[in-house]
């Protein structure tokens, strides 16, 4: 891809900061959204639960990409927090598609974030793009989310939906928190452990992020996860194996329930979702083993 500029919406995310560090390193200038107030003409200032952005920030951008919205495991899901879930998804997602198909020249693409929990509960069955949504509320939270950014798609510009799994990273996320538990010893099965994690190394979301910015004929959905999902007790086997720890411990799933509250139905639940799309397009993992992917993150 030649040197672009390219906004990017969650800059100071997981994955957003990763894919602004790949961006850089590669020559191309990043526009961050952010919520202060602007110190230079790298920043755009947004309210994403307002449903405000600085249109004006945006021209001459080249590409977009929204990562944006509040962390889905870092509170309890009381009415309130889910309402926050909803508007810093929906609300900003809305407010960047309007604005990019505004714009006198619209960007060449615009990319936002999804997650694989659009699917619902998946039990054993394989599921890939061409699934229809599931039920509960994070299906429903992902189904409108999408549907957000139609604007964007509706004004012409190629729209990617970016359907992230379970990122296997140090540094935040749901493994985050994982991995000092299992470095303790601490860490083990949930639940029965028969439930599917469709994960991805962190540095194959980055570079997935990249291939679909690159492909030009690429638009739609596209699931952001490794070839192979495995189940729960598959993962905390290969915890244990890489980092050379026990794993004892389990967590029966009404512990869960009662700390977790209705998150626990995410941890527990089970999507075995695979990128056929992604596979399609060409793109070539580095890290599709899951003994890779947690060696990868460290």
């Amino acid at each position: 891809m030649e040197r672009s500029r390219i906004a990017v919406a969650g800059a100071s995310g997981l994955i957003g900061s990763a894919l602004v560090r790949s961006l850089t390193a590669d020559g191309h200038e990043v526009v961050r959204l952010v919520r202060r107030g602007v110190r230079d003409a790298r920043e755009v200032c947004w309210d994403p639960e307002r449903g405000y952005v600085d249109a004006s920030g945006l021209t001459g951008c080249d590409m977009v990409v929204n990562l944006a919205g509040a962390g889905v495991g870092d509170r309890r899901w009381t009415p309130e927090y889910r309402r926050v879930l909803r508007n810093s998804r929906v609300l900003g997602t809305a407010a960047l598609a309007e604005a990019v198909a505004a714009l006198p020249r619209p960007p060449r693409a615009f990319l936002s974030g999804s997650a694989i929990g659009i699917y619902g509960e998946t039990g054993d069955r394989v599921v890939d793009e061409d699934a229809p949504p599931g039920d509960g509320f994070l299906a429903e939270l992902c189904a409108e989310w999408e549907g957000a950014a139609a604007p964007a798609w509706e004004a012409g510009v190629r729209t990617v939906l970016l359907r992230t799994g379970l990122v296997v990273a140090r540094g935040g996320g749901a493994w985050g928190r994982l991995f000092p538990l299992f470095r303790a010893g601490l860490g083990g099965r949930l639940g029965d452990g028969r439930q599917y994690w469709s994960y991805i190394a962190l540095h194959d979301e980055v570079a997935a992020i990249r291939h679909l910015l690159d492909g030009e004929a690429l638009s739609g959905p596209f699931n952001l996860t490794a070839p192979e999902p495995l189940t729960n007790a598959e993962i905390t086997a290969a915890m244990g194996r890489v980092l050379r720890r026990p794993t004892l411990f389990s967590v029966p799933a009404p512990v869960l329930r009662t700390v977790l509250g209705e998150m626990a139905g995410d941890v527990l639940g089970s999507q075995r979702v695979v990128p056929k799309r992604l596979l399609e397009s060409g793109f070539r993992f580095a890290f599709p083993g899951i003994d890779e992917a947690i060696r990868a993150a460290g």
